[in-house]
């Protein structure tokens, strides 16, 4: 994979800069983490006075004429303790964090800054970022959904951002269990790239099991956040973080979401924002196949392959792609389980089951009524599908269908 070279400036300004610069960046930290300051009101704020500085330097009246008392009060408060540690000690916590390579403090009067956010009302006034910087400003498509993925949703999410990425668009998610993390996977194996955007601290990875993802994503994409250093996973701030998962993109992607799932939040936000908002349908008895239906009621885009998504935004995806595979072969893990699928065609049994379970999980019970074969001829044609990753077991006795890419 081509990898962009992780800038080794730090955000704060090095020995010998000018004063005013030390003092900017202090003020910018200290309004973007005042409490009770909108990013809305703060960004009026902002471009009233000119800068977080004369900001800073005016009087409660000027300020509360120009928004409200509450914002007023919020910004000639002192400075309040962050993430429990004092203002100052913060600012040192932040100094050492953007020394760091890769790590970057970017603020809304910052080049780059993503720009898609600026098309939100609400952007937030500083973001903390690590990895490349290039990737922010990129085409991107959001492919977000549950944190308890099937097996058929995890390949889904991981094979159509592969496909997306591969048309040079950046994939964006949330760096969660489930569909996040395939679709993180799926676009590292392409020339796009991907952006994480955490609902913690930049200094930290939740949940932890993706830790190594978390690294990969810092070397060839980026992670993103808005939450100070320092910040633990907590329940409330991941509506917040979907917002930015929708602002950063120009289309979010369902792969699969419960009813009740935090993916029709971002799905929502993106309607609101005048995003494109697409859904993989499913099986109508599959529980999570019924957020995708009901959001594809109110007028998400019903896709069923990465190019759906792809002409929506332009893209003559196959030749897209094409010219991305050139550039970047395939891993050899990758290449090798291809061949091995295409030497070892299944047998009619095989093919049989295959046809008889469809795109819905079924039990043994099922198959065996649906093919009428007998047991040990339906185990071997299971065990046949299982390795050559046609077939997957699922808990209490069920077998879900993979389909290829």
């Amino acid at each position: 994979m081509t990898t962009a070279t992780l800038p080794t400036e730090s955000a704060l300004p090095a020995t010998g800069a000018c004063a005013r610069d030390a003092d900017e960046l202090r003020a910018w930290l200290r309004l973007a983490h005042a409490k009770g300051l909108r990013p809305l009101a703060l960004r009026t704020l902002l471009a009233t006075f000119g800068g977080p500085l004369e900001v800073l330097a005016e009087s409660f009246a000027a300020l509360a004429q120009c928004t409200d008392e509450a914002a007023a009060k919020a910004v000639v408060a002192p400075p309040a303790d962050i993430e429990g540690a004092a203002f100052d000690h913060y600012i040192e916590r932040v100094r050492e964090w953007a020394s760091e390579p890769g790590n970057r403090v970017l603020t809304l009067a910052d080049a780059d800054y993503p720009q898609a956010l600026l098309t939100m009302p609400d952007p937030p006034p500083l973001l903390y970022a690590k990895g490349r910087l290039d990737v922010l400003q990129s085409r991107a498509v959001a492919i977000v959904g549950s944190r308890h993925a099937t097996p058929q949703g995890t390949e889904d999410a991981r094979r159509f951002a592969r496909a997306i990425s591969e048309a040079g668009v950046a994939v964006v998610s949330g760096l969660a269990l489930g569909i996040d993390a395939a679709a993180h996977r799926g676009a590292l194996e392409g020339c796009g790239g991907t952006i994480a955007v955490i609902g913690t601290g930049a200094d930290l990875v939740y949940p932890a099991h993706n830790h190594t993802l978390a690294h990969d994503i810092a070397r060839d994409g980026a992670i993103l956040s808005e939450w100070p250093l320092g910040t633990p996973a907590r329940s409330a701030n991941f509506p917040q973080r979907n917002r930015l998962i929708a602002g950063l993109s120009g289309g979010v992607l369902i792969v699969e979401a419960a009813m009740r799932s935090g993916s029709l939040i971002t799905a929502r936000l993106a309607n609101e924002m005048g995003r494109d908002v697409f859904a993989i349908p499913g099986s109508i008895h599959a529980p999570l196949s019924q957020g995708c239906h009901r959001i594809i009621k109110q007028g998400a885009k019903l896709v069923e392959t990465p190019e759906d998504v792809l002409e929506e935004f332009g893209f003559p995806a196959a030749h897209a792609g094409a010219r991305a595979r050139r550039g970047k072969p395939r891993p050899a893990s990758a290449s090798w389980a291809s061949a091995s699928v295409a030497e070892a065609a299944p047998g009619a049994d095989a093919e049989t089951v295959l046809a008889a379970l469809g795109h819905a999980p079924a039990t043994l019970e099922i198959l065996a009524a649906r093919t009428d074969l007998d047991g040990a001829a339906l185990q071997g044609a299971l065990l046949e599908l299982e390795l050559a990753g046609r077939l997957t077991a699922l808990p209490g006795g069920r077998y879900a269908a993979l389909e290829r890419s």
